[in-house]
């Protein structure tokens, strides 16, 4: 038996509650896994709090985030005890995810834990890392240098821009924090390392199709309005890197930055990319994020509190990383 935290939908109302489990119950896979720590994401919170229609069957076990040891394994690729960390694959919305003490997963959807990490670290980091890592690299491809101009990141108060802030600032760039929490989150910002802090209200404004170039580059956790603004303040040549869409999915633009400009909209996705494209951007995490990003900009649940701390990231009142403990590593 194992506990779990079990999504179940009724009268189109998702009821979440925690369930002892048996492993029969599971659904039929390639890699059973231990699971060590799980995370709240989004993504999760949308899930758990049936707001955003993310699960498309039930009953299911939300968390699209896990790392753990290996118990089981139909794939040689992987054996007893080896530790693993999975993020996306529609794990947690079409198929039972991380946050449970148990789950099976198909080997393809998991990459080894990187050397130097621990489980915890690992789910301190998680989608939200990973997509920010993949966020900067597509700046870095795009041939945007520290030396080329302040990089914008939107939703910094979040794990991606959290993440964000903190890898780019490692890297030399300056980074500018967008929040609607200054007086709450300013001074973390800061300490992660962004450069300066503006209020989100400063990007609300309508845009026009060109405004002042701003920016050398920047990552978008928001889209809709905020994007549209962003791109309009994009320096000549400029990129951005869009990856979320917590303020819409539309995007009130025109084409006068891209043909005026040359500005570059560059789409990340962290749910179906490559295995090799995962593996170099979990050991550049390893790298560059320092201590002090853990110790700052994250913090630990029990399974217990996980629907009480979705309501609040749908709320938008979560700042950082959250990882759930559901066994010791």
């Amino acid at each position: 038996m194992f506990k779990a935290l079990v999504l179940e939908q009724q009268e189109k109302t998702t009821i979440a509650d925690i369930r002892q489990l048996d492993e029969s119950q599971l659904p039929e896979s390639e890699v059973l896994v231990d699971v060590d720590y799980s995370s709240l994401n989004y993504k999760d919170g949308l899930a758990i709090t049936g707001v955003g229609r993310i699960v498309r069957q039930f009953p299911m076990v939300p968390g699209i985030d896990l790392s753990g040891r290996v118990l089981d394994s139909k794939d040689k690729r992987y054996k007893v005890g080896d530790k693993v960390v999975l993020t996306g694959w529609g794990v947690g919305e079409g198929h039972w995810g991380g946050m449970a003490e148990k789950a099976n997963l198909k080997a393809d959807w998991l990459v080894p834990l990187p050397s130097g990490m621990t489980s915890k670290q690992a789910m301190m980091i998680g989608t939200a890392g990973l997509t920010a890592m993949l966020c900067v690299q597509a700046l870095i491809d795009a041939g945007v240098k520290p030396e080329s101009g302040e990089i914008l990141v939107t939703g910094s108060s979040g794990g991606v821009g959290s993440v964000a802030i903190t890898l780019l600032a490692q890297l030399g760039y300056k980074a500018v924090a967008v929040t609607g929490r200054v007086e709450e989150n300013g001074d973390l910002l800061k300490e992660l390392g962004a450069s300066r802090v503006i209020a989100r209200s400063e990007l609300e404004e309508p845009a026009r199709p060109l405004e002042k170039q701003l920016w050398a580059g920047a990552i978008d956790t928001v889209g809709s309005k905020m994007l549209a603004k962003v791109l309009a303040q994009m320096d000549y040549d400029g990129a951005v890197v869009a990856c979320g869409l917590a303020g819409g999915f539309d995007l009130p633009t025109t084409v006068m930055p891209f043909i005026l400009r040359g500005v570059k909209l560059l789409g990340v996705d962290s749910v179906s990319c490559a295995y090799e494209k995962r593996v170099k951007a979990w050991q550049r995490l390893v790298e560059l994020l320092p201590e002090s990003f853990y110790q700052q900009a994250c913090r630990e649940i029990a399974l217990e509190q996980a629907v009480e701390c979705a309501q609040d990231i749908i709320k938008g009142q979560v700042t950082g990383r959250i990882v759930i403990k559901l066994s010791a590593e």
